[in-house]
């Protein structure tokens, strides 16, 4: 008798409960997409080139484990003249920007909202293209090492500035007060 009597104020609690606001959800507090709970939107992920400073270190940082935890031992493959490396890719500004985008398309993907077929829709769609551009026989490594044996580490210069680009250069550069008419 006691335990039912309990159980009666127990339920006189609850029913007495404060009812939620007009036009919430009962589901605010659980967070739910789009049943009015509460979510905190991640932050914007953004290029690593794009970043300076401190951010950028960091950044460079955790993409360097994951490269060097997780990428290299898993899809690394043997180098070869068909599939450079470079121990210092840090350097390889285009390198950097390839493998952070490759990184935060694998955090997406493995994410369990990506569902079960995520890990291969990166592996598909992002894996191997970053891999080919990264270390082809023509890409940005291909002046590094080609030879576990010769460890070798070249930046490959650029492309020279526009046309249109050295003509404002050169006008930036002129005498002041002079007409460049």
């Amino acid at each position: 008798m006691e335990q039912s009597a309990q159980q009666t104020r127990q339920l006189d609690h609850l029913a007495s409960a404060p009812a939620p606001p007009t036009g919430a959800s009962p589901f605010a507090a659980f967070g739910m997409p789009g049943l009015g709970g509460p979510l905190a939107a991640p932050p914007e992920p953004r290029p690593i080139l794009e970043l300076e400073g401190e951010e950028y270190e960091d950044e460079l940082d955790a993409l360097s484990d994951w490269v060097d935890d997780f990428l290299l031992p898993v899809y690394g493959t043997e180098v070869t003249t068909a599939a450079p490396w470079c121990l210092q890719w840090q350097e390889h500004s285009d390198v950097v920007a390839w493998l952070h985008a490759l990184w935060l398309a694998y955090q997406q993907h493995k994410d369990p909202e990506a569902g079960l077929s995520g890990l291969l829709v990166w592996h598909r769609d992002f894996l191997t293209h970053a891999m080919v551009a990264v270390r082809g026989p023509g890409g940005p490594l291909s002046a590094c090492m080609t030879s576990p044996d010769r460890p070798a580490h070249r930046l490959l210069p650029g492309p020279p500035p526009s046309a249109r680009t050295e003509k404002a250069n050169a006008s930036d550069a002129s005498v002041p007060g002079e007409s460049t008419s």
